[in-house]
């Protein structure tokens, strides 16, 4: 399978699609619980569905509908998922307040850290000594493994939850989105091998709840979907550019501008909550309360494919379509 494109939602279901013709060629039952997230291993080995309390790994090339592993012990939804760049291990969030590190051979929980309030996104840093999470509580926190403790702490705004981050996959910028509909940014500098963080810029992105911020493979565009029934594409300027200047005040020196607005996909009837760009950056496939799926020509801002079948609200998609495994 070159190309593997699943998604889900809260008809129980995962659903494998033939991302061309839209022919759904394969149905698991997840009889537990809605799912929340879906993340597929860089070797395209397995898939990890995040549900209510537990997360189950799916081996992708076999037949079996059962789960390899279920990951046991958060006691509220499981929202975030990420594996380690060669599956080693796998880190979760999850409503009830903590971010928890799996090997992902047996199942068993590594680490566990607490936000103490309910956590809604969690990220891998590509140089796999980090993790990067947000929550409720408005905060998104950096962990270092090797200190193993919280690095960093940001506030974006006060009292306003944090609803998702992204990192580009060159290390380089940092973007979360809010539940007031503003996108936050930050450049990441690596000195003695230690995270610093630069305040960019932030923007209001939507005038309603933001779901999900990703930034594309290129780190040329930045996906927002949004409870405003639509996701927007943002230019990703040079960072460069955009740090702050040394020795002058910030009030002397010129205010960055917000992101360029490239195009908004607009056809959801409903919330849009989550997307995955290709690999080449140039598709996007978003998830819908609307029951379905969408594959978008980004260049067009056209609907290459519909991917019909769901019967209840999708909240979650994944893509693999590396040539090879990362």
């Amino acid at each position: 399978m070159s190309v593997i494109l699943c998604t889900a939602g809260y008809d129980h279901t995962i659903r494998f699609w033939e991302a061309l013709s839209g022919i759904c060629s394969r149905t698991i039952q997840h009889s537990d619980s809605q799912v929340n997230r879906l993340c597929i291993s860089p070797d395209k080995r397995f898939l990890a569905a995040a549900g209510h309390h537990s997360v189950k790994l799916y081996d992708i090339k076999s037949t079996n509908p059962n789960p390899l592993l279920s990951f046991e012990g958060h006691t509220g939804n499981v929202t975030g998922v990420a594996f380690h760049c060669e599956g080693k291990w796998m880190v979760t969030s999850s409503e009830d307040g903590t971010v928890k590190i799996w090997e992902t051979r047996s199942g068993s929980v590594q680490r566990s850290y607490s936000h103490g309030t309910p956590v809604n996104d969690v990220v891998i840093h590509p140089n796999q000594g980090e993790i990067i999470s947000c929550d409720r509580g408005g905060s998104v926190r950096i962990w270092d493994l090797a200190e193993n403790n919280c690095s960093h702490q940001l506030i974006p705004e006060e009292d306003v939850p944090v609803a998702s981050v992204t990192v580009a996959s060159d290390g380089s910028t940092l973007c979360a989105g809010t539940n007031s509909g503003n996108v936050y940014v930050w450049h990441l500098l690596q000195y003695r091998e230690k995270t610093t963080l630069v305040p960019i810029t932030h923007f209001t992105a939507h005038k309603n709840y933001i779901t999900r911020v990703l930034l594309s493979p290129d780190v040329k565009h930045l996906a927002t979907c949004s409870a405003d029934h639509t996701a927007k594409i943002w230019e990703v300027k040079d960072l460069e550019t955009m740090l702050p200047i040394p020795g002058q005040a910030p009030a002397a020196q010129k205010d960055p501008k917000p992101f360029k607005l490239e195009s908004t996909l607009t056809g959801h009837q409903r919330w849009v909550w989550d997307c995955a760009f290709s690999a080449d950056s140039a598709y996007l496939v978003t998830a819908c309360s609307d029951h379905y799926a969408r594959l978008w020509e980004l260049h067009s801002e056209q609907i290459i494919r519909q991917y019909n079948g769901h019967h209840r609200g999708l909240v979650c998609v994944a893509l693999n379509d590396y040539s090879e495994a990362r």
